[in-house]
Parts: C-alpha cells; structure tokens; sequence
C-alpha cells in the first residue's frame, strides 16, 4: 500500500482517538478493546466463507460510523464508543496492510495477499 493511504488511515486512527476522547469514559478502555474487534476471526474455525463475513462485519468502517451515529443519536456513549473500537481497529489493520477479507481466506484482502502467501 501507498504511504499517502498509509497516512490516510493513520489520520483516521487519530480522528478515533479524539473522538473517543470526547466520551466519558476512562483512558484505559480504549488500548484495553482496540484489539476485540479481531474476534470475528472467530469465524475462520467454521470455514473461510463464515470467517470473511464475520472478520469484514467486525472491520467495515461503515458499520462502525452508522454505530458510532447511532451512539450519539441516542445519546448512548456505549454504543458510540463500539463505534470508535471498530473504527479506529479497522483505520489501524489496514495501516499494517490487513484489509476486508476475500472468500479464498484469510490472507486475500482487499489491499492484496497478507502474510506468507504474498511473496
């Protein structure tokens, strides 16, 4: 990936830092759950369908903007706060190169093969 998209995504991570500053919630939740929304790899110990839908629900940054609207629409920080999680998790894979997840497995993203198969 490009360093101009790289910086992109870092731009967008930071936004969540800000955002989540906002909430009022203590510093420590947001290092403690950037790393949950991985658990929809979960997905892959079913098959690598099951496993690129559920990885691309916990990592599309749509659904993690509409949660984070919603959140503040309803004037529930929690839900705004999952928003920002799925937002700023997603805005740092794709800094590392780990993109939306093919059918194929795990490796075929939409940035490009991942790990050993991208040689």
């Amino acid at each position: 990936m490009k360093v101009i998209l790289k910086l992109e995504e870092l731009a967008m991570f930071v936004l969540s830092i800000y955002l989540f500053n906002q909430l009022h919630f203590s510093w420590w939740w947001f290092p403690l759950l950037l790393l949950a929304p991985d658990i929809g790899a979960i997905g892959y110990l079913i098959n690598n369908k099951t496993g690129a839908v559920l990885y691309n629900i916990f990592h599309h940054k749509a659904i993690a903007i509409i949660l984070y609207l919603a959140g503040m629409y309803l004037s529930n920080e929690s839900v705004a706060f999952a928003g920002i999680i799925l937002f700023a998790h997603s805005s740092m894979d794709r800094i590392f190169g780990y993109g939306l997840k093919y059918f194929e497995g795990f490796a075929f993203t939409h940035l490009g093969k991942i790990g050993r198969q991208s040689g």
